[in-house]
């Protein structure tokens, strides 16, 4: 579970990159996106009124529009595994930030997802983990949809990684997983299957 979760280190880099050089009055004259009361958010996530003023202003220095399109996204994802093609997994969980599928991320939908990766339950931090891996949103996990996902984690980290990945190794990794998971054998991951199984690794590596 951990690879995934490597995405809060990275989210909040982006957001606190170049804080304090943020100024207002030096905003480009573009279409903005205006966010939600700063009131309503801060009742929805879990963060302070503070905290959303300076992710607010991280955000807006990154994205002066006010929201993110998926290259922008990508450009700013890849600049944290030069070593690899982070391309296709950086697709992947832009997709999983635009809950409402519009083609973009706006500052709401950046707050919700970090504030669940930072500070929500297990429950729903699986639950994110989950609609990340399922990727048609269907409320299944297929072979398919996991091998995408663990191809797209292995270009991402590159060949430099120690030891050495085979190159069957994805489809390994999604053996495992299946075998792990799919209780009822019907060639698909539900989340119920996949919030259990994930609780019951973390209940054994804590005996």
């Amino acid at each position: 579970m951990s690879r995934y979760f490597c995405v809060t280190y990275i989210l909040v880099e982006l957001s606190f990159c170049s804080v304090d050089s943020v100024e207002d009055e030096m905003e480009i004259a573009t279409v903005r996106h205006r966010p939600e009361a700063l009131e309503l958010l801060e009742a929805q996530s879990k963060f302070t009124k503070k905290e959303l003023q300076i992710l607010y202003r991280g955000f807006k220095n990154e994205c002066p529009s006010g929201i993110v399109n998926e290259e922008t996204f990508k450009e700013i994802y890849s600049q944290f595994f030069p070593q690899g093609d982070s391309t296709t997994y950086a697709h992947f969980l832009f997709n999983a930030f635009d809950t409402d599928h519009n083609g973009s991320v706006s500052f709401e939908d950046f707050i919700m997802g970090l504030s669940i990766l930072l500070r929500g339950t297990v429950q729903e931090k699986l639950n994110w983990a989950f609609n990340l891996y399922d990727i048609n949103k269907d409320g299944y996990i297929t072979k398919e949809e996991m091998l995408d996902i663990m191809k797209a984690i292995y270009d991402m980290m590159g060949k430099c990684t120690y030891p050495v990945l085979k190159e069957d190794a994805p489809r390994q990794h999604v053996e495992t997983f299946f075998q792990k998971m799919d209780k009822n054998k019907d060639g698909v991951v539900t989340i119920d299957e996949f919030i259990e199984s994930c609780q019951k690794v973390s209940n054994d590596k804590l005996i």
